[in-house]
């Protein structure tokens, strides 16, 4: 097995294997779903947080073998790179890798375990959630401080921000990240990038008011333009549900 660690805590560091190595017996099950699987334990008084990506298929086990980082380097190397960003994100605590000579078999990454008050899937459910506005224009300059450090988190939909509430003094986190591309951002792909969060119109309106304030674009732009991404989003999004669920019944018939 791969392994690797981001300290040199060694006494840590073994009891975080020894988690991985046992990770069918070991843990509490936090979510268990088709694709991964994620588990917690406290390691040295520490919540620990491993999530085991799901055996890629024929093909992907040679890529990952042999071409491509699998996704557990990638969240581990791109949580470094948030945090030196100052970007939030649970701890990184390491990635770890089964394979062999021919084919790549499964990899786990294990971070620190946050319990947030809530994502931002909340606020899309709750419209009158506690503070929501002031919640919502918070997450819009945490999105700003994305696109002008160059990250683009290619997964920036509403389960994948964990939000800390702190008495108003929100905090924003991003999971699941091994999507992300990195390097200066045009208006376009600052638009896009929000448009898997929010099919609500009055959602977007605060979004792009408040998006217009710290960018100094036009707030009629910013609107126009976000909302027509999230628009095409969910047209591409639903258009892809027809496909599969008419495959789904040929494949049945």
């Amino acid at each position: 097995m791969k392994r690797v660690f981001a300290s040199d805590d060694k006494t840590f560091n073994d009891q975080l294997l020894e988690f991985i190595i046992n990770f069918k017996s070991e843990g509490e099950m936090f979510n268990d779903g088709d694709r991964n699987v994620i588990k917690t334990k406290i390691i040295d008084g520490v919540a620990i947080n491993v999530k085991s990506f799901r055996t890629p298929n024929l093909i992907n086990k040679f890529v990952y073998r042999f071409f491509r980082k699998s996704k557990a380097q990638r969240s581990f190397e791109y949580a470094q790179h948030l945090e030196k960003n100052e970007i939030g994100t649970p701890k990184p605590f390491g990635y770890f890798e089964n394979s062999n000579a021919l084919s790549f078999k499964n990899s786990y990454y294990a971070s620190a375990h946050l319990k947030a008050d809530l994502t931002y899937r909340e606020l899309t459910t709750d419209l009158k959630y506690p503070n929501h506005e002031a919640i919502l224009r918070a997450f819009t300059r945490f999105s700003y401080q994305l696109h002008q450090k160059g990250i683009n988190f290619l997964d920036h939909s509403p389960g994948n921000t964990l939000i800390e509430l702190n008495n108003s003094d929100y905090k924003f986190y991003l999971v699941d990240l091994n999507r992300m591309k990195f390097g200066k951002m045009d208006f376009e792909a600052r638009m896009k990038n929000l448009s898997k969060l929010t099919i609500h119109k009055s959602m977007i309106k605060v979004m792009s008011n408040e998006y217009a304030k710290v960018s100094g674009e036009d707030e009629a732009n910013v609107f126009s333009a976000m909302w027509k991404e999230t628009q095409d989003f969910q047209e591409r999004y639903h258009r892809k549900k027809r496909l599969k669920k008419k495959l789904k019944f040929w494949k049945n018939k």
